[in-house]
């Protein structure tokens, strides 16, 4: 029997009358990969906060190798050698690699850090691991895979054994998602346990041992991954069976939104576009892939009117804009789902409600001659709570205690609502489970089905295949030609994603 490295026995956790973890237990074996199920809301980040010493559970315990670790104690954690990649990275982008990964490990009074050691030791497990990454270069240089790596240094830097990755594929590319299970699996055979919480089936069947799944704040079930299917675990995550939504031909309606020969200025932390063309169709969703930094902020932030170009045009109803803003967009039917939820889709210490009409409370429906109708918003905002099925204590509830998903959906009904004329969706599913992602595409089909015009920008090629009437490929602000649906193999995108044939004529 291998040794039992973590345990926690009877963990409870309660935020007001929401009781997040209700008396959960696991154990968790020296090389074994657990896999942490759930729906957004379920309890998992948090009994992970708990077991990382940010959060104090309310009852419980957690053990590491044998010794009970004192509550609310980050320090303790890492000392017992637990590890924790968060699903957003903790790194501070105007530093080093070097220095992010030794930042916190010698004591305040050292007035110099012995870099070539660190550098040395940096490199060795590099090597080990398969984590190639430049000790020197700065973070803000790196790709979304390579800022990933130091994560994961930085945990085994500080000789972690027990490693937890939080949704860690939610920004990788295929490519890079198969690195990360190939260093998974080395470090798997020199020792390390790894909680691995994700919302991707087909990575849990790839990776685990075990599947536990929570629910509601409860443990409902377990299974050993080589026994379980991805329908059962589906089921079981969100209590029914779990089916996508099909997806129907549809006529292709008149152009509602162009870019001729737009370029944009140099941006920090992504490629600008480059004398690109797209048209969004009517009844068309036209999915983007590419790997994170390639020009999909620009397209966003010009579709949204936080950005203008510095050449070309931008058309809507078949009418070139002389001026272009946020007001002009939403006044031209143009409703945003955007990429960051916590930074740019909501202001965490407003109101649910406040939350929900933030782009659109100077309408009719929401204020008169100025004043705001605030028993209209609060009515709004309890439309969406039910319609979107949102776990939510109430509509004055400060948005930033919801959890990553149900603040995605508030998110997604603002935008739906009413019936926009075109629709950016920048990662609409990112981090949900396979439940909430099965109905934000069942909402996103139903606006297609109304005649809105649909730029899907994904980072996931299942979601951009599943959807895409048309994709295309953008590569260091450049787009690739159209392809129809079903004619290039997923192979032909990850080779145009990473820069082969890109920028051939359309």
């Amino acid at each position: 029997m291998a040794e039992t490295v973590l345990r926690l026995t009877n963990i409870t956790k309660r935020f007001g009358p929401l009781v997040a973890n209700d008396s959960i237990s696991l154990e968790l074996q020296e090389g074994e990969v657990i896999a942490l199920l759930g729906e957004n809301g379920a309890g998992k980040t948090t009994l992970m906060n708990i077991l990382f010493g940010h959060y104090v559970a309310d009852e419980g315990s957690v053990e590491a190798f044998g010794k009970v670790l004192p509550a609310g104690d980050p320090r303790a954690a890492l000392d017992a050698g637990i590890g924790m990649v968060h699903q957003h990275f903790t790194l501070a982008d105007n530093m080093t690699v070097l220095e992010n990964i030794a930042l916190g490990t010698q004591s305040a009074w050292s007035w110099k850090l012995d870099r070539s050691a660190a550098r040395a030791r940096i490199r060795q497990l590099s090597t080990d691991f398969g984590l190639a990454v430049d000790p020197d270069r700065i973070v803000a240089q790196l790709s979304v895979g390579e800022r990933q790596r130091v994560e994961i240094l930085k945990a085994l830097y500080r000789n972690a054994r027990i490693l937890i990755l939080d949704e860690p594929t939610a920004v990788l590319t295929p490519l890079e998602a198969d690195a990360l299970f190939a260093t998974l699996k080395m470090l798997v055979a020199e020792g390390m346990s790894v909680i691995f919480i994700s919302h991707k089936l087909h990575e849990v069947m790839a990776v685990s041992n075990r599947v536990l799944v929570l629910r509601g704040g409860k443990m409902v079930g377990g299974r050993d991954t080589a026994g379980a299917t991805r329908q059962e675990l589906a089921a079981l995550m969100v209590g029914q069976e779990v089916s996508f939504p099909p997806v129907e031909a549809m006529p292709r309606g008149p152009e509602l939104f162009s870019l001729e020969n737009v370029s944009t200025a140099p941006r920090a932390g992504g490629s600008p576009l480059q004398d690109v063309s797209i048209a969004l169709h009517g009844g068309v969703i036209t999915g983007l892939a590419g790997v994170s930094g390639n020009g999909q902020a620009a397209l966003a932030a010009l579709l949204s009117g936080t950005e203008k170009p510095v050449a070309g045009s931008i058309r809507t109803g078949g009418a070139t804009v002389s001026s272009w803003s946020p007001r002009e967009a939403v006044a031209k039917g143009i409703a945003r789902v955007p990429e960051d939820r916590h930074a740019v889709g909501s202001i965490g210490d407003m109101s649910v409600t406040e939350n929900v009409i933030s782009e659109r409370y100077r309408s009719r429906r929401f204020s008169r001659h100025g004043i705001m109708d605030w028993k209209a918003a609060r009515a709004f905002a309890e439309e969406l709570i039910r319609d979107y099925d949102v776990k939510c204590p109430s509509p004055e509830a400060r948005i930033r205690l919801l959890s990553g998903g149900n603040m995605q959906k508030l998110i997604l009904g603002r935008a739906l609502d009413p019936d926009p004329v075109v629709i950016l969706a920048n990662q609409p599913t990112r981090g949900l489970d396979v439940g909430a992602v099965a109905y934000v595409h069942k909402r996103l089909l139903e606006a297609r089905a109304r005649g809105a015009a649909i730029l899907l920008i994904s980072e996931d090629l299942d979601e951009i295949l599943r959807l895409s009437d048309e994709v295309r490929v953008i590569y260091k602000g450049k787009l690739s030609s159209a392809s129809l649906r079903g004619e290039r193999s997923v192979r032909e995108i990850g080779e145009l994603m990473a820069g082969h044939s890109v920028g051939e004529a359309a």
